[in-house]
């Protein structure tokens, strides 16, 4: 039997804090707004300018056919490629300044200057006013798809009532302290991680666990940030500070996800440092090398050809839109409940061809009850009493069991000198009686005889030995979960091996593994064994994702090439440790995980292949002589869009 102890990791945050009485507090506060960074028409107002001139001038040409002076067209022209473009060309100017000339912007700098060098004023400002729009764009849809991901989390409420000197107060929740009273409203969200004090209150959880259905919690329960108290008024005692909650945690843990970049994302950023050179070399080649192979050679047809060339071959289409790819990825997943630590991790989970999972908590629901207890020379309460005095120590599922069923039993008796043995049980001095309860693995290391029937026991079995004697076992069973037979038929259907590894005795775990339809299933495993069915599989080439509790399993976990924490609202180790956590304890979305690291991967090959294939032919029809400079930023424009509608799309899906 192994043990829990879970660990806290503090995140620093510096907020304002305020405090007001009840009665003045804004009945009508957002609390679920988000800061308003997406750049607007309004803040574009130059873009826009250049757009309308650039518009009348070809009315006039073309409807009207009405011919300006050339100094006039000029001069036109020039004010509005200057209000287009401005901001292109000081960064161009400035990357030059640092050594960096292969870059989109000195790209576009070089194609619409080159176009106002040869007399192409209209097409010029039309390059840089699409490439601009089009830059528009992608910037709106990066910004909604970091703010989508950021509103879908955060949930936090900015105001909670705390009970100060028996009167209600309406406070910043940074303010409040460890053991303070907060009173949550029906339809109020939950600010404060802590502990149920009314009798009972039920909850809607979507915002942690992507499932929408009412949770009942009792007395004594934990309650978590981001729920929704949803019919009566609820008390809840608080145990977290505001920058400790579970949710804060989470909602840092998916913003930085968004900094990670997968390897797609690093390969397409390569590209480009190697791309953009390549064709900035190939356009001034066809501009000057055609002159020996052309029998009439113009220099102005040549260097309007490359221009069109480097107008079509800026990346820009492939850099934003793949990782906007990856964030519509993670925003679909922590929208189904499954928290993606970086965009390296949805292309792991694409890989994945073998899920190996723990027993308890993962297929099993981990809530383990008393079934029967067998003392040997002492009486049944009295057994009962001293294995609950150590297991009080544990927050072990097993442990629980047996301390729930005690009850007050044990009211005031404390084991002392408690030491845990993993992958054992634990040994500790209670009522000055050593005291050892765990599985018959610990009766063994401290040689304590035993009935051999007992190793024949179905149920799971706490052991305890009193001064090394045998004194009994109490039995414990635990329940399978409703979608674990489901998960794995589909893990099936995935063409995915299904291995369950376990502490638990062989036979707990053969009837599992019978009734869940697990490939292969071991038991009797130390963490260290763990580790070695794990290298076994990695040995044979076989690509791993581990699904446990992501704290005894540490060892196996980093093994893994991903960690999955299944139910990870329980434990803040969990959410450190694991590279995907599933915020409740639904086997399925271990498939979910999979599906969307498949579908994010196809939409972001979508997006290279269409944008590739679409620059390659323009670019032949440019060097041809075919393809104009409005066809190449209609063209570049346009598959950017595409590729961003596309990959905008991800965070829509159902899976």
């Amino acid at each position: 039997m192994e043990h829990n102890h879970e660990e806290h990791t503090v995140n620093e945050v510096k907020d304002e804090a305020k405090v007001v009485p009840i009665h003045n507090a804004d009945d009508g506060h957002d609390h679920g707004a988000v800061e308003k960074d997406q750049p607007g028409w309004k803040t574009h107002w130059d873009l826009l300018l250049a757009l309308f001139i650039l518009i009348v001038l070809l009315v006039l040409e073309y409807g009207f056919k009405i011919e300006l002076p050339k100094i006039s067209s000029l001069v036109i022209n020039l004010v509005a490629y200057l209000l287009a473009g401005r901001k292109v060309l000081d960064l161009a100017f400035r990357k030059s300044k640092r050594g960096d000339f292969f870059n989109e912007f000195v790209l576009m700098s070089v194609a619409t200057i080159g176009a106002f060098v040869i007399g192409e004023y209209e097409e010029g400002v039309a390059v840089m006013v699409f490439y601009q729009i089009g830059e528009w764009f992608q910037d709106a849809a990066v910004n909604n798809a970091k703010r989508s991901i950021k509103a879908l989390l955060d949930v936090r409420p900015d105001e909670v009532t705390v009970i100060r000197n028996g009167s209600p107060l309406v406070a910043d929740p940074s303010i409040v302290e460890l053991g303070e009273i907060i009173l949550i409203k029906p339809g109020e969200k939950v600010a404060l991680d802590g502990e149920l004090i009314s009798e009972t209150a039920s909850f809607n959880t979507a915002a942690l666990t992507g499932e929408s259905k009412p949770d009942t919690k009792y007395k004594g329960e934990t309650i978590l940030a981001g729920m929704i108290n949803l019919n009566t008024v609820a008390e809840v005692k608080v145990k977290s500070l505001f920058k400790d909650s579970k949710l804060s945690k989470i909602l840092e843990m998916v913003q930085d996800a968004t900094a990670r970049k997968s390897q797609t994302q690093l390969f397409i950023s390569r590209f480009a440092k190697v791309y953009t050179p390549i064709v900035f070399f190939l356009a001034v080649a066809l501009c000057f090398v055609s002159y020996f192979f052309v029998a009439e050679y113009n220099f102005q047809t040549w260097f309007y050809r490359a221009l069109v060339f480097l107008v079509i071959s800026c990346p820009c289409a492939l850099v934003v839109s793949i990782p906007l790819g990856y964030f519509g990825g993670i925003g679909l997943a922590s929208r189904n409940g499954i928290l993606f630590k970086g965009g390296n991790f949805l292309d792991v989970m694409t890989k994945v061809n073998t899920v190996v999972m723990d027993k308890t908590g993962t297929l099993t629901k981990g809530v383990f009850k008393v079934q029967q207890v067998v003392a040997n020379g002492v009486d049944e309460k009295e057994l009962v009493k001293l294995t609950a005095a150590l297991e009080k120590n544990s927050t072990h599922p097993i442990a629980k069991a047996v301390t729930d069923y005690a009850g007050n039993i044990n009211n005031g008796i404390k084991a002392e000198q408690v030491e845990e043995i993993s992958g054992h049980g634990l040994k500790g001095n209670v009522e000055g009686k050593e005291i050892l309860a765990g599985n018959v693995k610990l009766m063994k290391k401290f040689n304590v005889s035993y009935p051999a029937e007992i190793e024949n026991i179905v149920d799971t079995i706490v052991v305890t030995a009193i001064n090394n004697q045998y004194a009994g076992y109490i039995t414990i069973a635990d329940e399978i979960k409703e979608d674990a037979v489901q998960a794995v038929k589909d893990m099936h259907g995935l063409n995915i091996k299904t291995v369950m590894l376990s502490g638990d005795k062989q036979s707990v775990v053969d009837v599992v593994a019978r009734k869940v339809g697990i490939d292969d299933a071991y038991g009797d495993l130390l963490p260290e064994g763990k580790v070695e069915k794990v290298q076994q599989l990695k040995n044979e080439g076989r690509h791993i994702a581990f699904v446990g509790d992501g704290v005894n399993d540490a060892p196996v976990v980093a093994l893994a090439d991903v960690g999955v924490a299944m139910g990870g609202l329980g434990s803040d180790a969990t959410i450190e440790t694991a590279d995907v956590v599933i915020q409740n304890d639904q086997p399925h979305k271990i498939v979910s995980a999979i599906k969307i690291g498949k579908i994010t991967r196809n939409i972001v090959w979508q997006n290279i292949i269409l944008a590739m294939a679409v620059k390659v032919f323009v670019l032949i029809l440019g060097a041809g002589g075919v393809a104009t400079l409005w066809e190449a930023v209609i063209a570049d424009v346009g598959v950017a869009l595409l590729a961003i509608l596309n990959a905008v799309r991800i965070q829509r899906m159902k899976v």
